[in-house]
């Protein structure tokens, strides 16, 4: 698979990255086996968080026979100092490993969320410098995230970026400056762009959930393999985060 160098981390990531949410109802055998099967795809990034169901601890068993081929990210939602420092050593417990290679902050939508989360970025500025992750950054689903995240990279000097690019989002008018603004800031100082949401096509609704995303995304091989193509053309994008490496996998090798 194609990879693409993640702004300043150095990391050449794989076109897509496996989002740990995959594994959230998983045992640790069959988070292995998606694991492997991601590996020999030629995906070599793994986006986990506790937030995921069972994720950290399915996927634990296996990261140290495979660290080497994998960077490795996490993520915290606290917001208080103790509570942030917690999560972050349970975290590496369950992951079962001793240093991260992103630890990031986990949905940050707006400038008030973000003003919520000082506590926690101390944390994550301190874990770097205790050698605890490598890299930091921020995430975020919703629509505030780029203005956020562009306040973020100011503040803290993050390292990557992940919110959401596809095309029916980007056709709204404030949500595109924002992005624009966002990459540029990115672009000037190489910080890595991450996108979710890829294959989005429309909210739940009334109906039942039956794919492992807060969305319910596009179905057909045609429409995903669009969207994938939409994402990752967009100038200053890097890679993108999926649950379903399955079949996106299948896309972006199509591209490398």
């Amino acid at each position: 698979m194609q990879t693409r160098r993640l702004g300043r981390t150095g990391h050449h990531s794989s076109l897509a990255i496996l989002g740990g949410a995959a594994f959230a109802m998983d045992s640790p055998e069959e988070a292995g086996a998606l694991l492997h099967e991601a590996l020999d795809a030629g995906v070599n990034h793994l986006d986990i968080a506790p937030g995921y169901g069972s994720a950290e601890r399915a996927a634990g068993p296996h990261l140290k026979a495979i660290r080497q081929r994998l960077f490795l990210a996490c993520k915290t939602a606290e917001t208080e100092r103790d509570w942030a420092l917690r999560r972050l050593d349970r975290s590496l417990e369950r992951l079962q490993v001793d240093e991260l290679d992103l630890y990031q902050a986990h949905g940050v939508t707006s400038l008030e969320v973000l003003d919520q989360r000082d506590e926690a970025f101390e944390v994550i500025l301190e874990a770097r410098d205790r050698g605890l992750t490598k890299f930091v950054g921020v995430t975020g689903h919703d629509l505030g995230a780029p203005a956020a995240h562009l306040e973020a990279i100011r503040r803290y000097d993050l390292d990557t970026v992940m919110f959401p690019v596809y095309p029916a989002v980007l056709a709204d008018d404030d949500y595109r400056a924002d992005v624009d603004a966002l990459l540029a800031e990115c672009a000037e100082r190489d910080v890595g762009v991450m996108a979710i949401k890829a294959v989005a096509w429309r909210a739940w609704g009334d109906r039942t959930p039956d794919a492992l995303s807060w969305y319910e995304p596009h179905r057909s091989d045609e429409a995903i393999e669009r969207c994938v193509r939409f994402a990752l053309s967009t100038p200053g994008i890097h890679a993108i985060c999926r649950s379903e490496e399955r079949r996106v996998g299948k896309e972006c090798r199509s591209r490398g």
